[in-house]
């Protein structure tokens, strides 16, 4: 038996057995005519302090300045540090790689002052000119982050994205010393440090990354076991692709005193229900999802291990607005205003979704857009007709692509009935591996894509500027320069009422132009073992594990 599930009893007369290997789990199913007594994920993990941990989906990849998912950054929250990191109880800035800060009177000018024992895992101190090196790397255009637009409110950064600058000391990121690190901005920025914690802001080791090609290597082998140098509260010990990633305790993390987790295992679980059953046998301690089938059923009998809480993101879906006939704003808008939300978060997801009607979710950090997305089926219909496709005679049949997920697939099939029924419109749906998916979506080779934004940090701008021209997540190929300038004059702008009258206009502008389609509001909807402590929830679901632990029965 593997290390996955540890046997205390195994006694004879067992004439049948039957291995099932899911994720690289052995599952055990015997006859009745066997005797067995064995020690579960979940009782062997709490008293070792290993957490068995469901992430979804196989990484695409763990580096920190080319990823764009969730289930990278949850592993990534484990290897990496940045300057500074959230309380989970509250989200409250704390220190990280820096122990103190000091920012200028007009807010233009932030110094870090790093901490003398932070540490790479292989001893090395992690420096100012680390994270020089770090951010230049996320801002080099050939590397091609997606997130490099993250960046653009540090003095300069976007000129050198674009090309206009090509000397990098112009930008504003500098070590003043070994262990002091100045930062310019262009404007006073009030989310800027939490802008900080974004897995895009990582440092990475320069001397591992030119070992394996240099700054501007994608896809190389820095990242795997045995090469692998990071500032995490932990360092990766085994990556078994589809089906299991282990990270160990780190011996130089600088707070590793408060570490109590010796492990963590973070398993692909692609299927809901299978993911589910794994959780009622005691293989994992949380996962990263619910059936939607089983909701009611836990709510009934097993509700201390429902989670149920606000989330801040938005479920929506992407238009390639460069294909027909999605180029006619006619057509976005009238399959937009023909699909019932509020059916959708009431018959299909029924985990207490909001059904979402505009981009940016209600009340985020007191921004709630007054521009809405409606449900008229009448008006979609004389759209369709004003577009030459009435009764949708002649409407060519468009394809949902959605990553691999039970739930994914019956909002698209809902999806597809309420536009067949509405607009006499069909519609495949074609399912893929998240990393097909992902690059389908990169490269534009879709014409509708389920997705799903989370909020990075407690402001609207971190909604609309995904959105921006050729940002590294608008895959949707839509432009509009008054939307981008409005973007780029919030950034500017001193006053909150002022930024907030420009995203006013931006969201009048996603609904007027619909590139895409907001369906609901998110919950974050999982299942947790009592045994897990320190998984304090908050609007971004974001767990440093250093907090967490387990309690042994």
């Amino acid at each position: 038996m593997t290390a996955r599930m540890t046997s205390r009893h195994i006694r004879t007369n067992i004439s049948t057995r039957l291995f099932l290997v899911i994720s690289g789990i052995i599952i055990i199913a015997v006859s009745t005519s066997c005797s067995l007594d064995w020690e579960s994920n979940v009782e062997s993990g709490n008293r070792d302090q290993i957490l068995h941990y469901g992430n979804g989906e196989e990484p695409q990849e763990i580096d920190p300045h080319l990823t764009t998912g969730i289930p990278e950054f949850n592993i990534q929250l484990a290897l990496f540090e940045g300057i500074v990191s959230k309380h989970p109880s509250n989200l409250g800035i704390e220190p990280g790689v820096a122990e103190s800060w000091d920012i200028s009177e007009d807010q233009l000018i932030y110094t870090f002052h790093f901490r003398d024992n932070a540490r790479w895992s292989n001893g090395d101190p992690v420096t100012a000119h680390d994270f020089v090196y770090s951010w230049e790397r996320a801002l080099r255009p050939e590397l091609g982050s997606l997130y490099s637009y993250m960046f653009i409110y540090i003095k300069n950064a976007d000129e050198f994205v674009k090309g206009k600058i090509k000397d990098f000391s112009k930008v504003g990121i500098k070590a003043l010393d070994e262990r002091t690190l100045q930062v310019e901005l262009n404007a006073a920025t009030p989310f800027f440090l939490q802008l900080l914690d974004h897995h895009s802001y990582y440092p990475v080791h320069p001397p591992t990354i030119e070992k394996f090609g240099g700054m501007l290597k994608r896809g190389s082998q820095w990242s795997r076991p045995g090469n692998f140098v990071g500032n995490g509260s932990f360092v990766l010990k085994e990556w078994k692709l589809n089906r299991i990633l282990i990270v160990e305790k780190s011996k130089t993390y600088w707070d590793a005193d408060k570490v109590k987790l010796k492990e963590i295992y973070f398993y692909p679980v692609q299927n809901n229900s299978t993911e589910e059953r794994m959780f009622r046998a005691g293989q994992l301690h949380i996962t990263s999802t619910v059936p939607n089938e089983k909701i009611a059923e836990y709510r009934k009998t097993n509700p201390d291990s429902l989670n149920i809480t606000p989330y801040l993101g938005t479920y929506f879906y992407r238009f390639n607005t460069k294909v027909k006939p999605l180029d006619d704003v006619r057509v976005r808008r009238a399959l937009s205003m023909s699909i019932n939300r509020k059916q959708i978060v009431e018959h299909i997801t029924k985990g207490g979704q909001i059904p979402a009607y505009t981009f940016t979710p209600p009340n985020t950090n007191g921004f709630t857009s007054v521009a809405k997305f409606k449900y008229d089926i009448e008006a979609a219909q004389k759209l369709l007709v004003e577009a030459g496709y009435p009764d949708g005679k002649d409407f060519p049949n468009l394809e949902i692509i959605y990553n691999t997920d039970e739930s994914h697939r019956m909002v698209a099939i809902a999806i597809q009935q309420m536009w067949k029924k509405a607009l006499n419109i069909n519609v495949t749906l074609a399912n893929q591996d998240w990393q097909v998916y992902l690059e389908n979506e990169t490269q534009g080779n879709y014409q509708i894509s389920r997705a799903g934004w989370i909020g990075d940090y407690l402001d609207p701008n971190n909604f609309l500027d995904m959105l921006l021209t050729d940002g590294g997540n608008n895959r949707t190929r839509w432009s509009n320069s008054e939307y981008d300038a409005n973007i780029a004059a919030a950034a500017l702008a001193v006053e909150k009422e002022e930024r907030f009258k420009l995203f006013q206009r931006n969201e009048q502008i996603l609904v007027d132009e619909s590139p895409v389609m907001p369906i609901y509001t998110y919950t974050r909807v999982f299942l947790i073992k009592p045994s897990v402590i320190g998984w304090d929830q908050n609007i971004l679901d974001q767990h440093p594990y250093k907090y967490v632990s387990l309690q042994a029965d």
